[in-house]
């Protein structure tokens, strides 16, 4: 399904980036990296109307040649970032949706241990099963 997992901390660099092949690893990273620029223009433009509640899942970032990314903001301004590949074509917006519902309550699970920092690397091995079995699931 995904070929890239990233989480961005609010400050915007990056807790945990994880790709499907290391050889187009640096693309992914400049890929997620461009990605922070449409996260926080779109922040901005829900932010103005105050009547607006705020989404969590921004939905399409953009599209490039060969991946759609796909952004989703907690409220604590921690930014996800889900790469998929343009040719899978079976992949929905729901389906979208629920990767980011299972990685944010990964995210939140890794939070309530009482050994991790918020703002540090993740390193967490159930984390890092997780994320393996979003990226698995083709």
């Amino acid at each position: 399904m995904a070929v890239c997992v990233a989480v961005i901390a609010k400050e915007n660099y990056p807790l945990y980036i994880k790709t499907i092949s290391t050889e187009n690893e640096l693309r992914f990273y400049y890929t997620v990296h461009t990605s922070l620029d449409v996260v926080e223009e779109k922040i901005s433009s829900v932010g103005k109307n105050s009547n607006d509640l705020r989404e969590l899942y921004l939905g399409l970032l953009y599209p490039t040649e060969d991946f759609k990314v796909y952004g989703y903001v907690t409220n604590t301004k921690v930014k996800f970032v889900i790469v998929v590949e343009t040719s899978n074509t079976s992949l929905r917006d729901n389906e979208i949706r629920s990767m980011f519902r299972k990685l944010h309550n990964g995210y939140v699970n890794l939070l309530c241990n009482p050994f991790y920092t918020p703002g540090d690397s993740i390193s967490s091995c159930s984390f890092e099963k997780m994320v393996s079995s979003m990226m698995r699931e083709d």
